[in-house]
């Protein structure tokens, strides 16, 4: 009776995770853009205050209210935001009319720590904080 039940029992309970191959398949994520940029020497906290002025905004009205904020942060923000609508039209064959930001966020990179020499021979840390960016955009139906 056992060897009737062909049951393969797995060591954990969460869902097995697509390959590659298996992804391309289904057609995950062909209904989105994404963009990132790694390492930037900004720090994340500067860039989520500009990223939160673009999310849920159409990709137009993005990039105006970007070209029109005076922070250093805008101008990486609208090279990703252009990657990220590119690679929605070239990649997934979207309407680039059509896009909107869906997400706009900043992670924390690696810091750099840097030493500041001061008076009698003490030293102060510098951290030169660096970020990871990601733009998603995604069609309007």
């Amino acid at each position: 009776m056992l060897a009737t039940e062909s049951v393969k029992f797995r060591k954990s309970n969460r869902p097995k995770t697509l390959t590659k191959k298996e992804r391309k398949a289904q057609g995950v994520g062909k209904d989105y853009g994404k963009a990132t940029l790694m390492y930037s020497s900004v720090s994340a906290s500067k860039i989520k205050i500009v990223a939160d002025l673009i999310k849920g905004k159409n990709v137009v009205e993005a990039m105006a209210i970007l070209r029109f904020t005076p922070k250093s942060a805008s101008e990486l923000l609208i090279k990703i935001l252009k990657s990220a609508v590119a690679n929605a039209e070239n990649n997934n064959n979207m309407d680039p009319e059509k896009l909107y930001v869906t997400e706009a966020y900043a992670n924390q990179g690696p810091t750099a720590k840097r030493i500041q020499p001061r008076a009698q021979g003490r030293a102060y840390r510098i951290l030169k904080r660096t970020s990871h960016i990601t733009v998603v955009v995604k069609e309007k139906e």
